[in-house]
C-alpha cells in the first residue's frame, strides 16, 4: 500500500482553496490509488470557516481522503508533509504599491519558510501561489534551507494556460493541438509569453496564426493583463482558473511529461542554462523525468524581442529581491 500523502494548503478559508481542495480530495492530483491528508490552514479569525469547509469535505464522501487538519499553527499545519500549496497571501489594496505589497507578505512567507524548514518532509515540494508569488517563494526558500532548493516553485501555469487558450482560439483549433508553450521570468505584467516556440498542430505557431503584429501586441498583452481584466470584469480575482492551473502544475511536477512537451513553473536560477542572474526564482519551460526530479528545457534560442522582453522581467525580479533583501 502506498504511504498517505500529506499535502498542506494555507489560506484555506479563500476562494482558490474551496475550489482547490475538494478536487485534491477527489485524486485530481495523484490519481485513484493515492490516499490523501489535507492539512488546511489559515489564520485565527478564519478558524469558523475553516470547520466549514472540513464538513463540506467530509460529506463528500470522498474515498481517498484519509484526513483533514484544520489549524491555524503554521507547524502544525506543515507537520510530515509532502507537498505544501502555500495559496495564503496579503491581498493587494487600492493604491498599495508592488512594493509595499512585497514588504506586507514577505514576513508570512519568512514564517512559512521557517515552519517548512523545522517540521516538512525533507524531499517536500513547495509550490507558492500567493502574490507576489516569484519573490514570496524566494524568501520561502531561503528560510528553508533543509529543503532542496529545486524543490521550491511559484505557479506560472495559470499564465501558460492563459496563452495557450489565446493560441487555440486565435488558430480556430482546440487547446490539445497547442503545444511548447512556455511563460519566462515574472508572474507579473513582465512576464514573456513565448510564442516563439509554440506548436499547433505541430507547426510552428507563428507560421499557422501568421500574424506577428496580434502575437507580439495583443497576445503577449492579454496574457500579461488578463488578471487584472478578470477582476475588472467579475469584481474578484481569479480564484477557479487559478485552483485549475495549480492542479495542472503540481500534476505535471510529479508525473512524466509526455514526449513532446514540456510545462511551465518558476524555479530557481541558480546553475540555469540561460544565464538568468542566479538566486532569483525565474519562469522556464521544465520536463519532468520519471523519478519526479524535473530539468530546464535547455535549447530554446531566444530573437531579439523575447530577448528584450527578458531582460525586462529579469530587471523586475532582481528589483523585488532588492526591496526584500533585508529578509533573505
Amino acid at each position: 500500500m502506498k504511504k498517505i500523502m500529506r499535502v498542506a494548503v494555507t489560506g484555506g478559508a479563500g476562494q482558490i482553496a474551496y475550489s482547490l481542495l475538494f478536487r485534491i480530495a477527489a485524486g485530481e492530483i495523484f490519481g485513484s490509488n493515492q490516499k490523501i491528508a489535507l492539512h488546511i490552514y489559515d489564520l485565527p479569525a478564519m478558524e469558523s470557516v475553516l470547520q466549514g469547509v472540513a464538513m463540506e469535505l467530509a460529506d463528500c464522501a470522498f474515498e481517498l481522503l484519509h484526513e483533514i487538519k484544520v489549524t491555524s499553527d503554521l507547524e502544525e499545519a506543515f507537520g510530515g508533509i509532502d507537498l505544501a500549496l502555500l495559496v495564503g497571501a496579503k491581498p493587494r489594496s487600492k493604491g498599495m504599491e508592488r512594493g509595499d505589497l512585497l514588504l506586507g507578505n514577505g514576513e508570512i512567507f519568512v514564517k512559512a519558510g521557517k515552519a517548512l524548514n523545522a517540521v516538512a518532509s525533507q524531499d517536500a515540494k513547495i509550490v507558492v501561489v500567493g502574490n507576489p508569488c516569484n519573490t514570496n517563494c524566494l524568501i520561502a526558500m531561503h528560510h528553508a534551507p533543509n529543503l532542496p532548493r529545486k524543490n521550491f516553485h511559484s505557479m506560472m501555469r495559470l499564465d501558460q494556460n492563459r496563452a495557450t487558450a489565446l493560441l487555440a482560439t486565435k488558430a480556430g483549433c482546440e487547446v490539445a493541438k497547442v503545444q511548447h508553450v512556455s511563460i519566462w521570468g515574472n508572474h507579473s505584467a513582465t512576464q514573456v509569453p513565448d510564442y516563439t516556440h509554440a506548436l499547433i498542430d505541430q507547426k510552428p505557431a507563428s507560421e499557422v496564426i501568421g500574424d506577428t503584429q496580434w502575437l507580439q501586441g495583443d497576445f503577449f498583452e492579454c496574457v500579461q493583463k488578463r488578471g487584472a481584466a478578470i477582476i475588472a470584469a467579475r469584481g474578484k480575482s481569479s480564484a477557479a482558473s487559478a485552483a485549475s492551473a495549480l492542479i495542472d502544475a503540481v500534476r505535471s511536477l510529479y508525473q512524466p511529461t509526455p514526449a513532446g512537451h514540456w510545462h511551465t513553473s518558476a524555479v530557481c536560477t541558480d546553475g540555469n542554462p540561460y544565464g538568468i542572474e542566479e538566486n532569483l526564482i525565474f519562469g522556464f519551460p521544465l520536463i519532468t523525468k520519471s523519478d519526479s526530479e524535473y530539468q530546464i528545457v535547455s535549447d530554446c534560442k531566444w530573437d531579439f524581442f523575447i530577448k528584450e522582453k527578458i531582460a525586462v522581467t529579469q530587471k523586475e525580479l532582481i528589483a523585488e529581491r532588492d526591496c526584500v533583501k533585508h529578509l533573505l
